[in-house]
């Protein structure tokens, strides 16, 4: 039985070992230009260092979701924790741009294990109303890590050069698995032994069919999307075109992190009377307007920081009141298989995510107008999302 005492350290523990994965991802963040002079390559073959982890995640997230339905939560968290620390060391010391994406590909398939599995042990534990409690109180501390990563990132970088990132990664990486191995329990009480690699595709396939999971990490998806796309554009937006130093970007990335904390918080305060969906369609529409507000301001030649950072940080603030909901929605659609249905809704998010980050860095003119509509498109198709999909399941 789990105590109110014993809930709130494993939620702690969970959101330190999930942070992982967002740390690590924005930490580097800074230290795009700088990591582009290196090996002397383009924005958008630098910007592969982030677009080509988050398709890693992507893939990964298909396999920890059922490998943990199958093996149990806890030993396959384990060892994506050790994965994610050989990750790290091949990035400290990559020789060439290649070699550094091949590290970031391998730390970000040990990050998603935090990602995937969290989610999955709170379902585990919690019914679907209390679980987006929890996820949001997770998030709302676990948000902590990256909120201070690029920050963290950007002094390293100024005063010790980018490499020293990798290491700090590398170093926190170590101190996470000597965490989770003593303290995360195993809450899978029933694993699915008998599944096999069919019934896996099978459970993804059942999920896929079902127009609430679809327009719930629809939802998710397109949100991540949108944030990828902020912020893979911000760094070469900030330091190239609007000649900031990085240090200072770690800075404005602080505003979006305290937007979304504040967005999660709000939500483990009146989720429980709210209704899940009911908040979900509201910062649904937040991020829209928000969005459209940026755009006008961009549009009409306002290139400044707080045209670009205010709004986004509303943007982010929308989806903190999103995303711990979704999460529990998603995963609460077939408890027996909430490993599956996390790792499943995590390559969605992560694909959609890679494929906006990755559209930021090609389409980058010189201006912040293409990051800007890149982010506002990502957000109406999250409100498409959720509001078409689920209503096209009832008329069916």
């Amino acid at each position: 039985m789990v105590t109110p005492a014993s809930s709130r350290i494993l939620i702690i523990i969970l959101a330190a070992i999930t942070a992982l994965g967002p740390m690590s991802m924005q930490i580097f963040l800074p230290a795009l230009p700088a990591i582009q002079d290196a090996f002397s390559v383009s924005p958008g073959r630098a910007q592969l260092v982030l677009s080509s982890s988050l398709i890693a995640i992507a893939i990964a997230s298909l396999a920890y979701g059922p490998a943990s339905d199958r093996f149990g939560r806890r030993p396959v968290m384990v060892i994506g924790l050790a994965i994610f620390l050989i990750g790290s060391v091949i990035c400290a010391v990559a020789p060439s741009i290649w070699i550094l994406i091949l590290g970031r590909v391998v730390q970000a398939i040990g990050g998603a294990a935090g990602m995937v599995l969290s989610r999955a042990i709170i379902r585990d534990l919690f019914d679907r109303e209390t679980a987006a409690k929890m996820l949001a109180y997770m998030v709302t501390a676990l948000v902590m890590a990256p909120m201070v990563a690029p920050l963290i990132g950007g002094v390293l970088n100024d005063f010790t050069g980018w490499r020293s990132i990798f290491v700090f990664t590398g170093i926190v990486g170590l101190a996470a698995l000597a965490l989770a191995y003593p303290r995360v329990p195993e809450t899978r009480e029933q694993p699915v032994r008998d599944q096999s690699l069919g019934g896996m595709l099978l459970s993804f396939i059942s999920l896929l069919r079902i127009p609430a999971f679809l327009g719930y990490a629809g939802q998710l998806s397109f949100g991540l999307g949108m944030f990828m796309a902020f912020i893979g554009g911000a760094p070469f937006v900030v330091v190239r075109v609007l000649n900031r130093p990085p240090t200072e970007l770690g800075v404005l990335l602080l505003i979006i992190s305290a937007g979304f904390m504040l967005g999660t918080f709000i939500t483990a305060r009146i989720a429980g009377r709210v209704g899940v969906d009911r908040m979900i369609l509201v910062g649904s529409v937040l991020s829209v307007i928000f969005g459209l507000i940026m755009v006008v301001l961009v549009l009409a030649g306002q290139w400044t920081v707080w045209a670009i950072f205010l709004p986004g940080a509303g943007m982010a603030f929308a989806n903190g009141l999103i995303m711990p909901n979704a999460q529990a929605a998603a995963v609460s659609i077939n408890p027996r298989i909430a490993g599956s249905a996390s790792g499943l809704m995590s390559f969605m998010q992560m694909s959609t995510g890679a494929i906006f980050a990755q559209a930021v860095g090609i389409v980058q003119d010189g201006t912040p107008v293409p990051m800007v509509i890149v982010v506002t498109l990502a957000a109406v198709l999250g409100l498409v999302s959720i509001v078409f999909l689920p209503r096209l399941g009832r008329r069916a």
